[in-house]
């Protein structure tokens, strides 16, 4: 009797992790670049506010452009080709082999997140119908905490390069074998689920959204994702920091990358699930671990780093799993590929505001960068706030 109604969570379930398959094997060509692209950045001639640039303008352009492609998705419906393409675009990575001057390596690194820009919309719209079945926090954690095992695979396969005493012209070279499994396992997702907007009614998802994208609780979602990404340093910044410092490694900085992927696989399954009980609440964590990473991450000291580059992971994890299962709950299932591509527009903008800028300061002091990014997540605080009293007014 019971088998009916179980059997589309089921299904549901398999498509999400194979979906997260898919994003193993990518994380594994990109995050395995991502945790070495400053120091390669730096030994091919490049500065800090260079590196600053380069990170935080590739993922703006892997941000920005997914109003573009967001909107194409749901014009088009072409959610799978979208998908295919982006995917395809992680070949720029191996390509890194081939790269002798930094900006040579700059554009590659573009390239690949704007693969990330046109595949992202489609394939979150495509997920968010299977969460709907098994619950969103707990879908987007199941397919970030599969994600996150490439994550941690992608950077070892460096270190352990390193250790052998290879060179990153080797490691990149290495990354077509996981890029081709990837178009593979995507290949048999699509012949599985064809359709994955069968599992979510569309009255469901527009009577929790007003039936409209620009209410004012999603502009206030977004403005306290703006103010808290945008003070959270990435990673290239941390890898650059650690390797002109002397710090680490290496050897040691990819594995510290792959240990912060670790800790977002971990917490993006709890946080996931939290998520499902409490919703939005579980936001107020990004500023209050954030507050503190600037200070431990950019220390001249080892153990301060290695605590800071465990929570920038667990604020990944809270970043890859609430901030894309909340952007369903807030919009109609007919403009789903178009809100994510707005709402990851503005995620990408901080991370270009943030980079840049923290690059610069970087490169004044240290000092100026731990006060910018502490100013940023403060300043989110109240926006949190804001957003929780809009949400109350809309219940009532």
């Amino acid at each position: 009797m019971n088998q009916g109604p179980s059997r589309p969570k089921t299904v549901a379930l398999q498509f999400i992790i194979l979906m997260g398959v898919v994003s193993l094997f990518g994380d594994i060509v990109y995050e395995g670049a991502r945790g070495v692209t400053g120091p390669y950045l730096a030994l091919l001639g490049a500065s800090a506010s260079v590196v600053g640039l380069v990170g935080g303008l590739g993922e703006f352009i892997g941000y920005a452009l997914r109003l573009l492609s967001g909107f194409i998705a749901d014009r088009t419906k072409a959610y799978w080709v979208l998908t295919f393409i982006g995917y395809a675009l992680l070949f720029a990575v191996p390509l890194l082999a081939f790269a002798n001057l930094w900006w040579v390596a700059a554009i590659f690194i573009i390239l690949e997140r704007m693969g990330k820009a046109i595949r992202s919309p489609a394939r979150d719209a495509i997920l968010s119908h299977a969460t709907k079945e098994v619950g969103r926090g707990f879908g987007f954690g199941i397919h970030e905490a599969l994600d996150q095992v490439g994550a941690i695979v992608g950077p070892l396969i460096f270190s352990l390069i390193f250790i052998l005493g290879g060179d990153y012209h080797l490691g990149f070279s290495i990354l077509w074998l996981p890029a081709l499994l990837t178009l593979l396992v995507l290949t048999i997702a699509r012949a599985r689920v064809p359709s994955p907007q069968k599992f979510e009614a569309p009255e469901v998802s527009e009577e929790k959204s007003d039936g409209k994208i620009f209410s004012r609780v999603f502009l206030l979602y977004s403005l306290f994702t703006f103010l808290s990404v945008a003070g959270f340093a990435n990673f290239q910044l941390v890898s650059y920091h650690l390797k002109i410092e002397s710090i680490a490694s290496d050897v040691q900085i990819p594995a510290f990358f792959a240990i912060a992927m670790g800790i977002d696989a971990i917490v993006a399954l709890i946080v996931g699930k939290a998520y499902d009980r409490i919703g939005l609440r579980t936001l107020m964590i990004v500023p209050l671990l954030s507050l503190s990473i600037p200070f431990l991450a950019f220390s001249n000291s080892l153990s301060p780093v290695v605590i800071g580059v465990i929570l920038w992971g667990a604020v990944m994890g809270i970043h890859e799993t609430i901030m894309r299962a909340a952007v369903a709950d807030l919009t109609p299932i007919n403009r789903r590929g178009s809100a994510y591509g707005i709402f990851n527009t503005i995620y990408g903008s901080s991370w270009l505001l943030g980079g840049v800028i923290m690059g610069i300061l970087y490169d004044l002091s240290p000092v100026y960068l731990r006060t910018f990014a502490v100013i940023l997540e403060l300043l989110s605080i109240p926006a949190f706030f804001a957003l929780e009293k809009a949400r109350g007014q809309r219940k009532t």
